[in-house]
């Protein structure tokens, strides 16, 4: 497994196909794009901006839900790529004493929910392998670069993608 951090949501032009974009922490800080639908990429967007709701949305109901039942949201996993499809794993501790829970969700959905708790991200090596994307080191000194520099060569890679390159 390895760490992610949540880079930001984009819409791929010309096909106007939202992306959540994650970023290896440590490594080869590669990158992972997740195409995601619109109401997920406007509520990934909308929790990273902080902008709260006159009513809560689906995410916010969930993550109401498990804070009034005692159960925390301990990490996230983008566990597998099949048939061009991701899948994560939300994994759950606490609530009635029943020990740690893993139940299957859209990446999406789980990033969604992560960013709301505070949640750590993670991506299994295999999927990383088979879709991540190594962003070149423009730093001798390690030093990270800017994240619209990221953000740069990442619309860069997708300008050469499709989803069908995503085939695991």
């Amino acid at each position: 497994m390895k760490e992610m951090e949540l880079v930001g949501v984009r819409i791929e032009l010309p096909s106007n196909a939202p992306i959540v974009l994650l970023r290896e922490t440590d490594g080869e800080g590669r990158l992972l794009p997740i195409f995601i639908g619109g109401a997920e990429a406007q509520a990934i967007a909308l929790a990273m901006e902080e902008v709260e709701t006159p009513r809560p949305m689906t995410h916010d109901l969930f993550k109401d839900v498990l804070d009034q039942l005692g159960v925390r949201l301990e990490r996230i996993v983008v566990t597998e790529l099949r048939d061009r499809t991701f899948y994560a794993e939300l994994e759950l501790a606490g609530g009635n004493g029943n020990g740690a829970r893993r139940i299957s969700s859209r990446p999406s959905d789980a990033v969604a929910l992560a960013v709301r708790t505070g949640a750590p991200i993670f991506a299994a090596e295999s999927v990383l392998e088979a879709a991540g994307h190594t962003v070149d080191p423009e730093n001798a000194e390690g030093d990270e670069p800017p994240p619209e520099e990221v953000l740069d060569q990442f619309r860069e890679f997708l300008d050469q993608v499709t989803p069908e390159d995503f085939n695991g």
